[in-house]
């Protein structure tokens, strides 16, 4: 792998996002969908906060700059 080799999650600690992300692709048929994006991140981090993979920069792992989201645009009018 371009990044190395990281360990497998054998004891499932990111078990339920990865199944998350896997029923998310498969019902938008494959299609790089923003939902399924920001799964795939969760599982990131899962793995990052949990030593499975070496901590990282999204943006070094293949995701954009944070954009402006509902919840940051609400934070910004109070």
């Amino acid at each position: 792998p371009q990044r190395g080799s990281f360990p497998l999650d054998h004891d499932g600690e990111c078990k339920a996002v990865m199944t998350k992300y896997l029923s998310c692709i498969k019902k938008v048929k494959g299609v790089n969908d923003e939902e399924c994006r920001n799964i795939a991140k969760s599982y990131l981090s899962c793995r990052m906060d949990r030593n499975l993979m070496a901590r990282d920069d999204f943006k070094n792992l293949g995701f954009a700059e944070e954009t402006d989201t509902p919840s940051s645009s609400e934070a910004q009018k109070r």
